[in-house]
């Protein structure tokens, strides 16, 4: 599967790990741990993106932990959709755009967002999409957190059901390369948690 062919999976996902799947899924525990870590390290008046929004489930734990700059990008249009009815103050208040991480990240200037954050969602873009994650670093002004998969060994490929595929990796080491400095890592249930900053 090339990089479009996961771009157009996830923009055309339904059922299972869809925006009106995760909407009923509601906050978990890596809402919680956005919000308590960009609380202490950046603060409520903080812009924060999160890349891969879906239907907006953590950016409403930050909204209602009052969070007040919030945005969100998802290849899924229906996510926008979902988000809107699911948490309709956040979709009033935040900005939301259906496109891919490829399409976007390049539009925005440096420093465009005091945090960057990623839940589940960097683990799936292809390897031949890898520069993304220079722009992350180069977009991000004080943080960057991902929250992802990191069971195996780095480079291997496994897949989500539907025969989507997940990427491993290191992401100590992609974000430690792109000059970033790690000073939180911790695990949830699921995944992989590094919190990094700027290493300027």
């Amino acid at each position: 599967m090339d990089s479009n062919d996961v771009r157009r999976e996830w923009a055309d996902r339904s059922g299972e790990y869809s925006p009106a799947y995760y909407a009923q899924l509601g906050s978990d525990e890596a809402s919680e741990f956005l919000v308590s870590t960009l609380e202490r390290r950046v603060g409520q008046d903080a812009r924060v993106l999160e890349l891969g929004c879906s239907s907006g489930r953590h950016l409403a734990a930050l909204a209602d932990a009052g969070f007040t700059n919030l945005a969100g990008i998802d290849v899924n249009p229906d996510a926008l959709d979902v988000l809107a009815e699911s948490y309709p103050a956040l979709a009033e208040t935040g900005t939301f755009r259906a496109a891919s991480i490829e399409e976007f990240l390049p539009e925005l200037p440096d420093d465009a967002f005091d945090a960057v954050v990623s839940v589940e969602t960097l683990q799936h873009v292809h390897p031949d999409e890898a520069w993304v994650f220079d722009e992350i670093a180069r977009v991000a002004g004080e943080l960057v957190v991902v929250v992802e998969y990191e069971d195996g060994d780095p480079g291997t490929v496994t897949e989500v059901r539907g025969g989507i595929p997940l990427y491993v990796r290191d992401w100590s080491a992609e974000f430690t390369s792109r000059g970033l400095r790690e000073v939180d890592s911790t695990t949830t249930t699921r995944d992989r948690v590094h919190v990094f900053e700027p290493g300027k």
